[in-house]
C-alpha cells in the first residue's frame, strides 16, 4: 500500500481500513495527526513486513511503538525525517522521534533485518532524535543485515567501532555521515560479515581510510560518490568491485 498524501484519510479513523494483511507499507509526505486518518493505521498492520516513511510530518514515539507492538514480523523499516525548519506551521508542535521508538522495535521485532535512517537536508536537527546509542542498541538487539544512515550526525568512529560486534551485517551505507572520520573506516575491515560499504557526501574519509581494505579481499563491493578526499586511485582495490563517481556539485 503506498498513500502520497493525507486526501481523504483523516475518516479512516471511523471507517474499517483492511489493513490485516497488509506486508509493505509506504507513506510519503503525509500528516500524521494524533488518533486520526494515518496515525490509527500504523497500529493495525499486525502482518506487516517492511514499511518506509518518507517525509512524514507529525509522527510521534508513540506511532512506532504501536506499529512495533503489532507488526511483530517487521523486517525492513525506513525512516526519513523531516527538519521542522521546512515545516514552520509545526514550530509550536516539532516532530517527536527519540530512542524510546527504537528501543521498541528492538523489543518487539526480533526478526528485523534492514534499517534505513535518514534526515532531510538542512542543518542540524533541533529536536530530540535517535542518539547513537538509540542505534546501535536496535543493531544489537535484532539481526540487521543492511543498514542506511543519511546525515546522521549522531553516528561517530566510535558508532564505526562498535559495528565490530554486529555479527549480521553486510551491507553498509554512509551518506553525509560528517562525524566520521579515516579512524572509524577503518574499523570496517573488522566487521564480521560486512560485503558491501557505500560511501556517499562523506567529508571526513580519505584515501588513508580506505588503505588498510585495499588488497585485503575483505569487501565484495565499494561504492564512493561525491567524497571529496577520496580519489579513484585511493579507491581502487579496495573491494571486488569499486564503484567510484567524482561528483562535487552538492557541495556548492
Amino acid at each position: 500500500m503506498k498513500v502520497y498524501d493525507r486526501t481523504a484519510v483523516d475518516r479512516w479513523q471511523t471507517q474499517w481500513v483492511p489493513c490485516e494483511e497488509m506486508i509493505e507499507l509506504s507513506l510519503v509526505s503525509c500528516i500524521m495527526i494524533p488518533g486520526r486518518g494515518l496515525s490509527c493505521l500504523l497500529g493495525k498492520c499486525k502482518n506487516l513486513e517492511r514499511i518506509h516513511l518518507n517525509m512524514c510530518v507529525g509522527v510521534r514515539d508513540c506511532d512506532i511503538i504501536g506499529l512495533a507492538h503489532k507488526s511483530r514480523n517487521l523486517k525492513s523499516i525506513s525512516l526519513r525525517v523531516p527538519s521542522d525548519f521546512s515545516f514552520p506551521l509545526l514550530v509550536n508542535n516539532p516532530l517527536r522521534l527519540t530512542d524510546d521508538s527504537l528501543k521498541e522495535v528492538a523489543q518487539y521485532c526480533p526478526g528485523l533485518e534492514s534499517v534505513k535512517i535518514s534526515f532531510s537536508d538542512g542543518e542540524f536537527p533541533s529536536f530530540p532524535s535517535f542518539t547513537q546509542s538509540g542505534i546501535l542498541n536496535l543493531i544489537e538487539k535484532c539481526p540487521i543485515r543492511e543498514l542506511s544512515l543519511d546525515h546522521v550526525f549522531s553516528f561517530n568512529d566510535f558508532g564505526m567501532e562498535s559495528l565490530c560486534s554486529a555479527k549480521h551485517l553486510e551491507t553498509l551505507e554512509l551518506v553525509r555521515c560528517q562525524e566520521i572520520s579515516d579512524e572509524g573506516i577503518q574499523f570496517v575491515g573488522q566487521f564480521p560479515c560486512l560485503r558491501v560499504l557505500r560511501l556517499s557526501k562523506c567529508l571526513g574519509v580519505s584515501d588513508e581510510g580506505l588503505q588498510p581494505l585495499v588488497g585485503s579481499d575483505k569487501l565484495e563491493i565499494l561504492d564512493v560518490e561525491g567524497c571529496p578526499q577520496i580519489s579513484e586511485r585511493g579507491a581502487q582495490g579496495a573491494a571486488r568491485c569499486v564503484s567510484f563517481k567524482h561528483d562535487l556539485s552538492w557541495l556548492y
